[in-house]
């Protein structure tokens, strides 16, 4: 016998969160609500709040049409994929900025994000600006020459 599941392993922390319920829930605590709350934005009850977060039942349509006008990230919810349009301008930011890097400094920063091993010491890394003109150069041991232009003055470091 054949068993297919709906659940996906996915959470950007490290947790698992494996199902739609799950995933339901993590969104409503994330905006803050609580479960009879939630329920009513939808026009529903706290009984199927419930239903939904426990797997029992599926949230209809017209449900997530209506928890997407607070923010809740529908497509994560289903998926388990997080939306771009949920994202926070600076997440935005990060993310174009990460995948215009080169690889040498993807995998620094993911090191760096994982805790793991940091390249060689002498390894340099440099960070180039965005729209606000930061600038950062320096080595994984972080020791920075030059200086740093913050808000339309120079300091030397």
């Amino acid at each position: 016998m054949i068993m297919v599941t709906k659940k996906l392993p996915v959470n950007l922390i490290g947790e698992f969160l494996v199902s739609i319920g799950e995933r339901l829930r993590e969104e409503r605590e994330r905006l803050g609500f609580t479960q009879p709350a939630f329920a009513g934005l939808a026009e529903t009850t706290k009984k199927s709040q419930i239903d939904y977060e426990k797997d029992v039942t599926q949230p209809k349509a017209g449900y997530l049409a209506a928890i997407t006008k607070v923010g809740a990230d529908v497509q994560y919810i289903v998926t388990g994929m997080r939306s771009a349009q949920a994202l926070s301008s600076d997440e935005q930011e990060l993310l174009a900025l990460f995948r215009a890097a080169p690889l040498e400094v993807k995998a620094t920063i993911v090191a760096g994000l994982k805790g793991g091993v940091q390249p060689s010491s002498g390894s340099k890394i440099s960070v180039g600006g965005s729209f606000h003109g930061q600038v950062v150069e320096g080595d994984v041991t972080n020791t920075v020459s030059g200086g740093m232009h913050i808000g339309g003055k120079t300091r030397e470091k």
